[in-house]
């Protein structure tokens, strides 16, 4: 069966350059070289522990998972470079993670969510991705769209202002993973 074919079903967008597509269990590897590459800022939990985990056996596993429990809008896409078919990363939604709970007075909401390999950063893919996924979260229907990201990463800051992102409130995470910023965009 070619990989088209073993795609899940989901939300798929076009832009320019991209598809954004759920991702495919045998690009496990890819998903995995995106964990290998995150800065070391990156609280512990978001890298590669002692034991390897997770691996890529686990990746297959959270990408069959994903595709089965994708809610409508919901999951991080893989950004497939329409020219060759590369996979350069992913952007997508995810169901109000930490920074949203943190907004007072504003109810949770879906949260932006976006890395790419380190060969594809400074290209405009995050914004073009970024872009997409806005534009569906618009015509959905959903009114505002969060986003949580460590003071340190700039590039993301950069993307997420690009995107129409303003802070909202920032708070400090333990020690030694830094302050995290949480902004929001009205769509």
């Amino acid at each position: 069966m070619d990989s088209a074919a073993a795609a899940a079903p989901g939300p798929v967008l076009v832009t320019e350059r991209l598809h954004l597509r759920p991702w495919r269990v045998e690009e496990a590897a890819i998903h995995r070289r995106l964990w290998t590459e995150r800065d070391p800022r990156v609280p512990a939990h978001r890298r590669i522990d002692a034991e390897g985990r997770p691996s890529i056996g686990d990746l297959e596993d959270w990408i069959r998972r994903s595709t089965r429990e994708m809610g409508p809008g919901l999951g991080l896409l893989a950004l497939e470079r329409i020219t060759d078919g590369a996979v350069l990363g992913y952007c997508g939604l995810v169901d109000g993670g930490p920074g949203s709970a943190a907004l007072e007075g504003e109810p949770p909401g879906p949260e932006i969510a976006f890395e790419l390999l380190r060969g594809a950063q400074g290209h405009g893919y995050a914004t073009e991705a970024g872009r997409a996924v806005i534009r569906w979260a618009r015509e959905a229907g959903l009114e505002r769209v969060h986003a949580t990201v460590w003071a340190w990463n700039t590039a993301s800051l950069r993307v997420l202002d690009r995107l129409g992102f303003a802070a909202r409130s920032r708070r400090a995470a333990r020690p030694t993973d830094g302050e995290l910023l949480v902004l929001t965009t009205v769509l």
